[in-house]
């Protein structure tokens, strides 16, 4: 009796560990790391029609933002987003929010002006962005991509608004002589 309870406890371990494992490397390996890789050049085509390419970007910190309107995580960091760019990006930051793809975009266009959002809002509605960025699988997920184009800090899940200053602050102190 006790072998059998040992047994059924030591293959449950096992099974949880296998799923760790699994997890672990589905997660690593949809995501871009931090610091060590720069996404490709992807076009954001913006509520306005305009089209920006990431590559225009590089020379200064961006954040980009994968969100919907439909979630309240995403509802609730939209304070701290639009007080980190009306901070920051009179000193060369950028954010580029990108609705995903199943966001209607007059859905998308009605919710970035009834909350006023000062950056730009770009949608994805054939879903290369956020391919680029390893598909993203789950929102809110934030890139910040340094000067230099190489991702430096990735979060899924609600900002850690403060980390993300301090390292766009850095990234913005470099760049000056």
């Amino acid at each position: 009796m006790k072998i059998k309870s040992a047994l059924k406890k030591r293959s449950t371990m096992l099974a949880i560990w296998t799923m760790v494992v699994v997890l672990a490397t589905v997660v690593t390996t949809w995501l871009p790391h931090a610091g060590t890789e720069t996404p490709p050049d992807v076009e954001f085509i913006l509520l306005d029609g305009r089209k920006i390419f990431l590559s225009a970007l590089r020379g200064r910190p961006l954040l980009v933002s994968f969100w919907a309107t439909s979630c309240p995580p995403c509802v609730e960091e939209l304070p701290n987003l639009i007080q980190l760019y009306h901070d920051l990006h009179p000193q060369g930051f950028e954010l580029v929010a990108v609705a995903m793809p199943y966001d209607p975009p007059t859905q998308v266009q009605n919710f970035a002006t009834g909350h006023h959002l000062p950056y730009p809002v770009a949608l994805d509605l054939d879903g290369r962005v956020a391919h680029a960025f390893g598909g993203v699988p789950y929102i809110p997920i934030t890139f910040v991509i340094d000067r230099d184009g190489t991702i430096a800090y990735s979060q899924t899940g609600r900002l850690d608004i403060a980390r993300v200053r301090r390292i766009i602050l850095k990234s913005l102190r470099q760049g000056q002589p």
